[in-house]
Order: structure tokens, then C-alpha cells, then sequence
């Protein structure tokens, strides 16, 4: 664990002033010569796989150390004993390492999600070459994930904590379920163009398309992916509430916080309608 958090540290280093010059100076080159770009392009890994066993092992790791912290507090409130005072430092060094694994799988996710948006503003430039190859943007696999293993959406959403790609993530899960009508009418007056989260939050407002959608992802499911997609909006780097902040896939909230609050409730109360 301790050497996965050095490869990050180095991978993280490499990139970030890489990826900074490039969006001044739109450089792919910069970004090709990545030690991270030349990782995942190497024939001696498989990316699916890499992508797929590190989010198994952060969601699990999260799962462990909330288990830990709690017989780690037992532990410190149980009757003092010499031997308690080595077990809890050795319980502390343990957990203090799960947890910074943890961080380090986000931050390996955070950057190439950062390196996958850099190539494809350099796709659609004309940058790229053809021996830059195809690779599958690293939202779309945890997606795929998240849909055929639903048992680890609530770990992924409590463990990854970057709020624009959490927000990403989200945003991306619900409108591949949302049910959107084929006519507009005057109760499902909403731009199925608008595929934000506060659109995605027009459309649980309507009963019909709120009830048909959790018949495909599920209830529990739709609200904690609500909660998660609320939490990250707030969480989003902004001067003021209401201001527009851009998302990391360069779509703009269009909608207030005030709208956003309003939208969130309305979603709620149409869930709760939908189980009568």
C-alpha cells in the first residue's frame, strides 16, 4: 500500500505541471510524455482491469476503515492495559495507512480523469496521432462498474470525495436510466438537452418518469445518488451561491442554488409519492 502511494505521489508530480502548461499552451505533446499517459498506454498492463481492481480495493478499504475506527474506539474506551498501548499504535499505524491508500486510488482516479479530458480537447484540436491509440475514458468503466455491481455504489459515492468528477459520476449514472419522454407536454415540459444535474432533477419531478426510472436503478439507489450529486453541487468551488461554475466535461449549471434546493425537494417528495 505504502508503494502504490509513491507511485501516485510520482504519477501526480509528473502530471500536474505537464497538464497546466498544456491548458495554456494546448501542447499535447506535454501531456503524450506523461509518465501517466505512458502507463496506461503500455501493452504490459490491462487498463479494465487496473481500473476495475482499484476501485474494488478503495470501496473496500473505505468499508474496512469505517469498521476499524469503530473497534478502534472500543479499544481506547476498554480498561487500560500495558498491552492495549501497543495494540491501539499498531490499530492507529494500520488504519492511518488504509486511509491515505484510499486517498492515493481517488487521486490516481482524479488524474486520469483529468489526463481523459485533456485528450479529448486535443482529439477534437486535431492534436492527437493515430499511435496516440483509443483508450475508454476512466468515467465510463467506473460506470460500468457501478451498474453490474450495485453493492459497491454506496462505498464509491461515501469514498470518493472530489466533487466536480463525483458530480460527473452522478450526473452520468442517472441520465443512462433517466426515462426520457418521447413527447413533450405541459407535465413534461423539460429539455431533454439539458443534461446537467439540476435537469436531471427537473425530470425526477415528474411522477411518471421518476417512478419509471426507479423501477431501473431502484430506490434506495436513487437517493443516495441524489444525496451525493446535492452534497458535490454544494461542494463545488464558487464565490457565491448562485454563481455559474463550469464542470470538469465543460457543461455549466444553469440553475441557482435556490433552484437547485427547490428541484432536490421536489425530487424527494415525487419518490415518496411513488411508493404509495
Amino acid at each position: 500500500m505504502l508503494l502504490f502511494q509513491y507511485l501516485v505521489s510520482v504519477l501526480e508530480s509528473d502530471f500536474g505541471p505537464r497538464n497546466n502548461a498544456n491548458e495554456g499552451t494546448m501542447n499535447w505533446n506535454l501531456l503524450r510524455e506523461s509518465l501517466l499517459n505512458m502507463l496506461l498506454g503500455s501493452r504490459k498492463i490491462n487498463y479494465r482491469s487496473l481500473v476495475k481492481d482499484c476501485l474494488a480495493i478503495m470501496c473496500k478499504l473505505y468499508e474496512n476503515c469505517a469498521t476499524f475506527s469503530d473497534d478502534l474506539m472500543h479499544l481506547e474506551n476498554s480498561v487500560g492495559v500495558s498491552d492495549n498501548d501497543s495494540n491501539t499504535s499498531v490499530a492507529i499505524a494500520l488504519l492511518e495507512v488504509a486511509k491515505n491508500t484510499c486517498i492515493a486510488m481517488q487521486k490516481f482516479f482524479t488524474v486520469i480523469m483529468e489526463l481523459d479530458t485533456s485528450k479529448k480537447k486535443a482529439e477534437m484540436n486535431g492534436c492527437t496521432r493515430r499511435a496516440d491509440g483509443v483508450r475508454t475514458p476512466i468515467v465510463e468503466l467506473i460506470l460500468d462498474e457501478l451498474t453490474y455491481n450495485r453493492d459497491i455504489l454506496h462505498s464509491f459515492l461515501q469514498a470518493y470525495a472530489e466533487p466536480e468528477w463525483k458530480l460527473e459520476v452522478v450526473v452520468q449514472y442517472l441520465w443512462k436510466y433517466i426515462s426520457k419522454p418521447s413527447v413533450r407536454t405541459r407535465r413534461t415540459n423539460v429539455s431533454a438537452d439539458d443534461t446537467t444535474f439540476g435537469g436531471a432533477l427537473k425530470f425526477f419531478s415528474n411522477i411518471t418518469i421518476a417512478r419509471s426510472t426507479t423501477k431501473n436503478i431502484g430506490a434506495k439507489e436513487i437517493q443516495l445518488l441524489l444525496v451525493h450529486g446535492f452534497q458535490a453541487y454544494l461542494s463545488l468551488p464558487s464565490k457565491h451561491s448562485d454563481e455559474v461554475v463550469s464542470s470538469p466535461s465543460e457543461e455549466t449549471k444553469s440553475c441557482s442554488l435556490i433552484e437547485i434546493c427547490k428541484d432536490i425537494i421536489s425530487s424527494f417528495k415525487t419518490l415518496r409519492e411513488t411508493d404509495k
